[in-house]
């Protein structure tokens, strides 16, 4: 009998965020390629585009007109997925076929007034004057009594679902805790109860200690691909310091923090040479007037690209019908990304 090893044998691995397993399947990613191929092409992007409903002075889709701004710039999403004015209400037949009305704000958020910047392309303390808005957004609609949880996120590139190339972000606040940060906000709720500390301060310092997983770090975060990652280059960025939400961060962490997404950005872009897509998201504490003590600040960055610039990754088959499933593993995937710093 051969002796177990994680680079070699199929295996599962816990996600401790959620409380949900993932297949490992290394010996797969041995086998030749005979999918998808598909032919690169660069994206060039003019500064300004006057057709663009993000640029500076455009007129959006709803005629109204962007002001020409100069610097990051916030407007309420004229197609939002949620609205303030849902009346309260609810619909129910012998409890099998349910809903509930839902309240909420969509915001959108230009990071740069060109059209040609993504994250990686804009300067450190640019990125940070996103980060105030981010900070300040985060109060603003988390003060709201009926919102109780505020979503920040990005979609980059078309493969993502983004429905346009201008560098944007999006904010969803709404009144229900959403399905993920609900399953997070319950492993790591159990897990403070258990050892009165954060669950991901703990994993962190095992992951700082084993080093294998780590793709860049600074004094206040650390940027890593998660043991239990589902995407092929998928990365965690954790702080240092145990706080729960943005709200919460030094002028010294919001600089640090620009400056990890810059640096991990910048690794994207480099390994497969396009500008990188993936859909990133903060997961932070709740808004619904509870301390939220178990709460450790973090973000997602969960990109779509396996082999190259085209072959792409998606959930199909077994994992659509069972659960999640990889071949490369994280750490194989975190030696190359840091390889590229």
């Amino acid at each position: 009998m051969h002796t177990f090893d994680l680079t070699e044998h199929p295996h599962r691995r816990y996600n401790a965020l959620t409380g949900e397993w993932i297949l490992v399947s290394p010996h797969r990613s041995k086998r030749p390629w005979q999918g998808q191929q598909e032919e690169v092409t660069k994206e060039q992007r003019p500064e300004y585009d006057p057709k663009c409903y993000l640029c500076p002075g455009n007129v959006r889709a709803n005629g109204e007109y962007n002001p020409p701004y100069t610097q990051t710039f916030v407007f309420e999403n004229d197609f939002g997925a949620l609205q303030a004015n849902v009346p309260a209400g609810n619909y129910d037949q012998t409890g099998l076929l349910k809903a509930e009305s839902e309240r909420g704000i969509c915001r959108v958020i230009c990071f740069s007034p060109r059209h040609d910047l993504t994250l990686t392309d804009m300067a450190t303390n640019e990125i940070r004057k996103v980060v105030d808005v981010w900070q300040r957004e985060f109060a603003e609609l988390g003060a709201l009594d009926y919102i109780n949880y505020v979503q920040i996120f990005e979609n980059k590139g078309s493969v993502m679902g983004s429905s346009n190339p201008h560098p944007h972000g999006q904010i969803w606040a709404q009144s229900s805790i959403p399905v993920e940060p609900a399953k997070e906000t319950g492993q790591q709720q159990a897990y403070f109860q258990e050892h009165g500390r954060s669950l991901l301060a703990d994993y962190l310092a095992l992951e700082l200690t084993e080093k294998q997983r780590i793709v860049v770090e600074n004094d206040a975060f650390v940027a890593l691909v998660p043991f239990w990652a589902v995407w092929p280059f998928e990365t965690i960025i954790i702080s240092k310091r145990h706080f729960n939400n943005i709200l919460k961060m030094t002028d010294t962490e919001k600089d640090l923090f620009a400056a990890i997404i810059k640096e991990l950005s910048t690794v994207y872009d480099k390994l497969f040479g396009v500008s990188f897509p993936y859909s990133a998201g903060m997961h932070q504490s709740p808004t619904d007037g509870q301390e939220h003590p178990e709460w450790h600040f973090h973000m997602h960055f969960y990109p779509p690209l396996l082999r190259s610039a085209t072959v792409k990754k998606f959930m199909v088959g077994y994992e659509m019908l069972a659960n999640p499933q990889r071949d490369i593993t994280p750490e194989w995937a975190a030696e190359r990304l840091r390889s590229l710093k």
